[in-house]
């Protein structure tokens, strides 16, 4: 009877660290992004919150690119995903992810890590993804629900 105490023992004592274990790595793997909307809110709250580095992630503006001075800087606007009156500029120095596009047709996310500074989100890291390059249109969901019910039942595709 004892060497079964001391096998429960510790089997909790494992189980209790592997809990832990797995605790610590979810807490410090999740991320957190602010949307445009919060971010504007804490700046209105506390100024200084200009002063920390934060991550954000928001939808770029049709046809708001530009080049900057130098080879790798660009200049775009971010926007809110559900309120469109909240955008802001943002400067990003480096190179440009293939997804990246500002296109009216096309909507791409982007999420941005910085800081803000004299009025411009000065973004460190630029992340993008284009949904218009993975997911059909409604249009063209349409279309194709279209010649589906066009098609003879016995074809098959």
């Amino acid at each position: 009877m004892p060497n079964n105490g001391r096998f429960m023992v510790g089997l909790v004592g494992v189980a209790a660290v592997v809990t832990y274990l797995i605790w610590t790595g979810v807490s410090e793997t999740m991320v957190y992004y602010l949307t445009p909307v919060e971010l504007i809110e804490r700046f209105e709250e506390d100024p200084s919150f200009r002063e920390v580095a934060v991550k954000v992630s928001g939808e770029v503006v049709p046809e708001s690119y530009r080049k900057g001075q130098g080879e790798l800087e660009h200049h775009f606007e971010i926007v809110d995903l559900e309120d469109e009156t909240a955008t802001f500029p943002v400067r990003y120095v480096g190179i440009l992810p293939d997804t990246f596009n500002d296109a009216p047709d096309m909507l791409t996310e982007a999420i941005i890590e910085g800081r803000f500074e004299e009025g411009t989100f000065e973004a460190t890291l630029l992340l993008t993804k284009c949904g218009s390059r993975f997911e059909a249109s409604k249009e063209q969901l349409h279309d194709q629900m279209q010649l589906q019910e066009q098609m003879p039942a016995d074809h098959i595709g």
